[in-house]
């Protein structure tokens, strides 16, 4: 099936969305079937179970299936599957790609159902980001930023302390690497754009900022390039990872002891921590070792992290919108919502914040998320992401490139594609 532009998703949707208003066939009551998008492990199963169960029994004669899909070209596969006639019911999508989808007409208006979905009990800023003008279309899922795990007992060995600025971070990450070689002090495959943005933003930079009208790229300012020098030394001096690599199942490295310290979300831990017969096994028995702390910013404090999290939401094209919103309503629900916190995920309801935990990974969590920072809050932001454009251009840093040309060109092809 032929992929849409996001300019071609809006234009189909609108002619869905018309022909639903002069045309609307009752929804069956009964014999329904929804369909759940989820992307990647995120959700735990324990979750799944309760959506799944609660929906049926609270809709008798309906069922509810889940699918799930790798976030990899997802935006691709979202803008095909939202604008068909066999579009998904409800579905999973990050919170920096939720604008291209509510800006284009690809989600059911939910603006009347603000209040019952948790209304300012809501995790703000995801709220933000699954709004368009002046309406609701996609509410938070989950949220979280990132926090760095690393080897207590490699610190214990050799001598190293909890760092508190960055660059004691890094020192610590270049230490690791001289003393083991084939570890990586830091792991940075070249991919993982998301880990490093903080270095830019840490030095007083920015990807792009919206002035007089237009987006204006950043990256090949004075102080992002201070940022993306540290970046291009953490990679060359500090991470043996994979220079075209990217973060995915970073739990294998770690787990075979071939990392000193690693940047993830904070749901990440479970990964870690998975048991043997998991269908991603990890290092259950590392446990007793493995520490947590929120990456130090330049100055000393939190540094700007990445907020990480996802938003849902129901398809403009549902055909059964009403048990969709009832699927929905469940996913934001007390209930819900506490399996997803005691997975480590950030609860999309503000009032349970507490069910993370108290412990230290709870306190890194809590650190992070008091400074963690979005991406661009542009509708074709999305379309930077599926172009993989920080991808390659931070590859082109790890392999050695050189920093102020490649970022003198990445910035002219976000500006091309943000305007």
């Amino acid at each position: 099936m032929r992929k849409l532009s996001i300019v071609a998703l809006g234009a189909a949707a609108a002619v869905a969305l018309a022909g639903c208003a002069t045309a609307e066939a009752p929804e069956a009551s009964t014999g329904a079937e929804i369909r759940v998008w989820l992307v990647g492990t995120d959700t735990p199963q324990e979750a799944r179970d309760y959506l799944k169960q609660t929906f049926e029994a609270e809709n008798p004669g309906n069922t509810l299936v889940i699918e799930e899909q790798a976030w990899g070209g997802l935006v691709d596969k979202l803008t095909t599957s939202l604008s068909g006639s066999d579009s998904p019911d409800v579905v999973e999508v990050g919170n920096t790609q939720a604008a291209a989808f509510t800006s284009a007409g690809a989600f059911l208006d939910l603006t009347d159902d603000f209040a019952s979905l948790g209304g300012s009990d809501l995790l703000p800023g995801f709220v933000e980001a699954g709004s368009y003008d002046g309406a609701f279309y996609a509410a938070p899922y989950y949220s979280g930023a990132r926090v760095v795990f690393y080897d207590t007992a490699l610190y214990d060995e050799l001598g190293l302390s909890v760092p508190t600025t960055l660059d004691e971070y890094v020192a610590n990450g270049q230490a690791i690497a001289a003393a083991k070689p084939g570890v990586s002090g830091i792991y940075f495959p070249g991919q993982d754009w998301y880990n490093a943005l903080p270095y830019v933003w840490e030095h007083g930079g920015d990807i792009a900022t919206f002035e007089g009208g237009e987006w204006v790229a950043g990256l090949s300012s004075p102080e992002s390039i201070a940022g993306l020098q540290m970046v291009q030394e953490v990679m060359t001096t500090a991470s043996v990872a994979p220079k075209d690599g990217n973060e995915a199942e970073a739990q294998v490295p770690f787990c075979a002891g071939e990392i000193g310290h690693l940047s993830a979300p904070s749901w990440f831990k479970w990964a870690i921590l998975a048991p043997a017969d998991a269908d991603a096994p990890g290092c259950p028995e590392r446990e007793a070792s493995l520490g947590v702390f929120a990456l130090p910013g330049l100055d000393g404090g939190p540094a700007q992290v990445f907020a990480g999290g996802s938003n849902i939401a129901v398809s403009a094209n549902s055909a059964h919108p009403e048990l969709a919103k009832k699927a929905l309503a469940i996913m934001l629900s007390e209930g819900y919502q506490s399996i997803m916190g005691a997975a480590g995920l950030v609860p999309a309801l503000v009032s349970l914040g507490d069910t993370i935990g108290t412990d230290a990974t709870a306190q890194a969590i809590s650190a992070a998320a008091s400074n963690a920072k979005l991406t661009p809050a542009s509708p074709a932001w999305a379309e930077v992401e599926a172009a993989g454009v920080l991808q390659d251009f931070f590859v082109q840093i790890a392999q050695g490139g050189d920093v102020a040309a490649l970022a003198a060109a990445v910035d002219a092809r976000i500006a091309d594609i943000l305007n």
